[in-house]
């Protein structure tokens, strides 16, 4: 699977471009806040519907525009989908496939996949659990698109819980009226009931992931593993005791039963998979606050190398619907390798040996300030970015 052609109109810097794009390495080469990276950004954005570089859409719509386009065709196989998105901040975003009938953008999962390389990456090892939960939650929509409905359901759940507790937190403060909480089992229930099934695909995850991750980091690094992702759920033993999806349901429903006083005094939901975290260890000791600058370099990509090797190595199938254009399912492709800025990042082994993992990939796409930064193994098609233009270099 290959992206062949982008369109943005009023997206970041851009008015309007369009860039051909062939299999194999594209380079983007240019200063630094001339638009290289808003490319490769639309492309991660049709595979997660969201930016490694902001939370919202907001920043990605042009100055002075309302809305930003951005539209793609995709290759896969002798078979080429048209994807369109429309960007509305504050409104309902769009999206459409083959020109036809509007669908939800979500319908749009799984037909663009990629593994992104960026500068941010850092924070997976250094930042805080919600960069790790979100490094989950996007890698299991990627093998499994229809989990993007779940962490909807999830996130629509927790927002309404999370109201009821504070207005129920704000009366007792003050000294009003006790409020009728009954309403909270319903909630619980809804919560556990999306949050196992979120907490199942988590799991199982780490379990395809660690191996890889392991094998990874030995390739970047030779001799300095091992390593060891744990998960840490609020949930506490009986979460870590499950073993279906249902016992996981229960441990999550008991768990929010005990916690129930505290949630009510703080106004706040404290049980639920947005309070869990992924531990990274480093040998026997946890890489955050220990490992060097260099070791979480490494610790980084070997997550993102193996993200990039399980999905290579899965053929999912997607939602039935509008989203395959023939009303059956969509089996994903190899997916672009995505290296943005990266390479000026790293001393000149890594570079190296980093180029040497992903050259043999169906698509990388990599970004640049200066031409050297691109390893000799990456040779491809180049294009210069300045002044918000995108133009094809010479060989």
């Amino acid at each position: 699977m290959h992206v062949s052609h982008l369109s943005l109109a009023d997206f970041r810097s851009y008015a309007r471009v369009e860039v051909p794009l062939d299999p194999g390495v594209t380079a983007f080469v240019g200063p630094n806040g001339q638009g290289k990276t808003n490319l490769v950004e639309a492309v991660g954005y049709l595979a997660t519907l969201g930016s490694h570089r902001v939370s919202s859409d907001a920043p990605l719509v042009r100055m002075g525009a309302q809305r930003a386009i951005i539209r793609a065709a995709v290759v896969q196989g002798d078979r080429q989908q048209l994807i369109e998105l429309e960007l509305n901040p504050g409104k309902a975003n769009r999206a459409r496939i083959n020109r036809s009938s509007q669908v939800r953008p979500r319908d749009v999962l799984g037909i663009v996949r990629t593994v992104l390389f960026a500068p941010e990456d850092l924070a997976l090892v250094k930042g805080d659990p919600g960069e790790r939960r979100r490094f989950l939650d996007e890698l299991i929509t990627a093998r499994s698109p229809r989990m993007a409905g779940v962490r909807a359901d999830y996130d629509r759940v927790l927002k309404q819980r999370n109201t009821l507790l504070k207005t129920a937190a704000l009366a007792r403060r003050h000294g009003g009226r006790r409020l009728d909480l009954s309403t909270l089992d319903v909630w619980d229930q809804h919560l556990a009931r999306a949050g196992a099934e979120l907490l199942a695909q988590r799991l199982d995850l780490i379990a395809a992931l660690q191996p890889l991750a392991d094998k990874a980091y030995e390739q970047l690094a030779p001799g300095g593993g091992p390593l060891a992702l744990e998960y840490r759920g609020s949930a506490g033993e009986a979460m870590a005791a499950a073993a279906t999806r249902e016992e996981l349901y229960g441990a999550l429903l008991a768990a929010l039963g005990e916690a129930r006083k505290q949630e009510i005094e703080r106004g706040v939901t404290l049980v639920g998979p947005h309070r869990d975290d992924l531990v990274l260890k480093l040998g026997q000791l946890p890489a955050k606050g220990y490992a060097s600058h260099g070791e979480s370099w490494s610790y980084a990509l070997a997550l993102r190398l193996a993200s990039y090797d399980l999905l290579r190595s899965e053929s999912p199938i997607g939602p039935e619907g509008p989203s395959t254009g023939d009303g059956g399912g969509r089996r994903a492709g190899e997916p672009v390798l995505v290296l943005d800025d990266v390479f000026a990042e790293l001393d000149a082994r890594r570079r190296e040996r980093l180029a040497e993992l992903v050259a043999p990939g169906e698509q990388v796409l990599v970004t640049a300030a200066v031409a050297d930064d691109v390893p000799k193994m990456l040779a491809g098609a180049r294009y210069a970015v300045s002044g918000g233009k995108v133009e094809k270099a010479a060989p």
